[in-house]
């Protein structure tokens, strides 16, 4: 039967029918994401080895205390946090091929100087102006990624990059440790650099278009106020976009408490593993581990089996799995619990890290893509930052236990007013 004959009713149900989602071979034939593909996997190796050998430089050279190589996540990751919105401002105005690549080599050529660094200064400063640069390519790589990927595509290429990332977190302290006991820190640092410069090539071997906006002269009043009224304008515009989008408010809020936990997780793991169920360096690595790896389940798992389930649901699932992840920990302190409560928290921070992703690229103009991206990625490092900072604070008044006690509760909150509040409305409450 030939489309001609079919019935009218079946020709507009059928047009009208999503397409399938595509998998990841299928994205990954996409030459654009496919180059993307390749620079994340070696600029991400790369960072792995510098930072462990930064870390192990602090620790065993200069004998930094404990508060001074936490210092060293927080100078890298506060300049990202503080001029996210701003970059996205930035990003949405510069040629997208020649922001990603120039960072790229701006970062690559701050790396070697980390082979000069003999004062804890040093590589404070270097890692803060790292993360400068860093804060203009990730909300640029996120908006070549809408630009050269379909929509029905968008969740396995985001499950692609994010997959990347979390395989180097398990590979690349291995590697790096080994690296360092071979040939040295400085190894490591001119391999991070050479990274970011193989990273550069990929992306410059690519043809990258940025599609037209609706309306070339929505800036025109912006531009009569000034270079100061530009910024000020597209960042408000930015703003008042995810403010006034419910479910895009919620789905970046899930975010930010996704990565908040994660955060309080770094510095109270090992104590939890020490006070509450009296385990050594062993347990507390292989704890550590499985976080990791149910992340990496819960993306794998998610893409293949989870296509068709809403983008909204899946985060709901998700924080939900974070609370009763913490809840295990907190009321039973076994090993074999502990492992079980740190996968279930990984699996369900994939759950949230996806669709949340996905939501945000599929539901953002592509105008406004760059400002929307930046302040995502701001939100996600603050809530990086404040749960590094109020852990420690926290567990000072009370135990580890309740903490994780109370992150469970906040989480419980935000995903009851995300139901009650911010959920889109179906359109059969909708007024006609």
């Amino acid at each position: 039967m030939t489309s001609a004959s079919l019935p009218e009713e079946l020709k507009t149900e059928t047009a009208a029918m999503p397409p399938a989602s595509m998998s990841m071979r299928e994205v990954l034939r996409i030459r654009v994401m496919r180059r993307l593909w390749y620079a994340q996997i070696v600029s991400n190796f790369g960072d792995f080895l510098a930072l462990f050998a930064v870390i192990g430089v602090l620790t065993f050279k200069l004998h930094a205390t404990a508060q001074q190589v936490t210092g060293v996540q927080i100078a890298y990751q506060v300049p990202i946090a503080l001029l996210g919105i701003i970059a996205g401002v930035f990003v949405d105005r510069w040629p997208l091929k020649k922001t990603l690549v120039s960072s790229d080599v701006i970062r690559g050529l701050l790396v070697l100087l980390l082979l000069y660094s003999t004062e804890l200064w040093h590589f404070y400063l270097i890692l803060a102006a790292i993360s400068v640069v860093s804060s203009f390519f990730g909300p640029a790589q996120g908006v070549v990624i809408r630009e050269a990927v379909p929509f029905h595509g968008l969740r396995s290429s985001n499950a692609l990059m994010q997959q990347v990332m979390f395989i180097m977190r398990i590979v690349g302290p291995a590697a790096a440790g080994m690296l360092v006991a071979s040939f040295g820190p400085k190894a490591c640092y001119v391999l991070d650099a050479a990274s970011f410069f193989a990273s550069a090539c990929f992306i410059a071997s690519l043809v990258i278009k940025r599609a037209e906006t609706a309306d070339p002269h929505k800036h025109t009043l912006a531009e009569d106020r000034g270079a100061i009224g530009k910024i000020w304008h597209d960042m408000r515009e930015g703003l008042n976009f995810i403010l006034h989008h419910a479910g895009l408010l919620f789905v970046i809020l899930a975010l930010a408490s996704g990565m908040f936990v994660m955060g309080c997780f770094g510095p109270l793991i090992a104590v939890y593993v020490r006070d509450s169920i009296h385990g050594g360096n062993k347990i507390y690595g292989w704890a550590s581990a499985m976080i990791g790896v149910g992340i990496l389940s819960g993306i794998n798992v998610l893409n293949a089996y989870a296509v068709r389930v809403k983008n909204t649901i899946l985060v709901y699932s998700g924080l939900v799995g974070i609370a009763v992840g913490l809840v295990i920990l907190a009321a039973v302190t076994q090993v074999w619990t502990t492992m079980a409560g740190n996968f279930l928290i990984g699996f369900a921070v994939a759950g949230i890290i996806i669709p949340a992703q996905t939501m945000i690229q599929q539901e953002t103009p592509r105008e406004l893509m760059g400002r929307v991206g930046s302040t995502v990625m701001s939100c996600i490092f603050t809530a990086q930052i404040l749960g590094l900072l109020l852990s420690g604070m926290l567990a000072q008044f009370t135990t580890v236990r309740m903490v994780f006690a109370i992150c469970a509760g906040m989480v419980l909150v935000l995903a009851a007013a995300g139901k009650l509040f911010m959920e889109p409305k179906s359109e059969r409450e909708q007024p006609a």
